[in-house]
């Protein structure tokens, strides 16, 4: 008896640990989502999301917007689009985010294309050597709120300082389901990277 009530604590210990982990960390997402830091920065970085033949996705469109919008205040003097390509694809991602900004009116010098990676943590790690060689270390992070935290996490672990202006336009914050939804898939997403230290890929924000 003694041995049964023993492993019932531990096992209700457990399970408890791990339900306070899950809620605390949609917690974090959640606040996370709300923030708007916009220090003075070596580059504004934009994590890349679907393009269609050079056009980007309404996804991709309301991050470069808004990173436009950063750079247009000040809060560096460079943006720098990362994504790579997908299998039969013309266009990276960050080179159609490129081409975007540039007809955009944002001027050729103070844009940066890293045309590598097929998931967050990839595009991270190849922002990350760029900065190295540049002898940046400074980032203001543009993507989807829920995807923040973690791309922010990820930047850090990329030798980077960063800190993240989500964008407030798009279809990743149009309606309270889509935003439940991003918010329990991103904190699956966080928990997996913190354990594993791998990326999921999948659809945009969550890669």
């Amino acid at each position: 008896m003694l041995l049964w009530r023993l492993t019932t604590r531990v096992v209700g210990a457990v399970v408890l640990a791990a339900v306070l982990l899950v809620v605390s960390t949609a917690l974090g997402i959640w606040w996370t989502a709300r923030q708007d830091s916009r220090p003075q920065s070596d580059a504004i970085v934009v994590l890349g999301s679907a393009q269609y033949n050079g056009v980007p996705s309404s996804i991709f469109e309301a991050r470069l917007e808004h990173a436009r919008d950063l750079y247009e205040a000040g809060v560096a003097p460079v943006i720098v689009t990362v994504g790579g390509k997908a299998d039969g694809d013309q266009f990276a991602e960050a080179e159609a985010g490129r081409d975007y900004l540039a007809q955009a009116g944002v001027p050729a010098e103070a844009l940066l294309a890293v045309p590598e990676g097929v998931d967050t943590l990839e595009s991270m790690r190849a922002v990350g050597s760029a900065f190295t060689e540049r002898g940046w270390s400074r980032a203001v992070v543009v993507t989807d709120p829920w995807h923040a935290m973690r791309a922010v996490r990820m930047a850090e672990d990329a030798g980077m300082e960063a800190e993240s202006s989500p964008t407030r336009q798009g279809p990743a914050v149009q309606t309270r389901d889509t935003q439940f939804r991003y918010i329990l898939r991103e904190t699956a997403a966080y928990l997996l990277y913190r354990v594993t230290g791998e990326s999921v890929a999948g659809a945009p924000g969550i890669g």
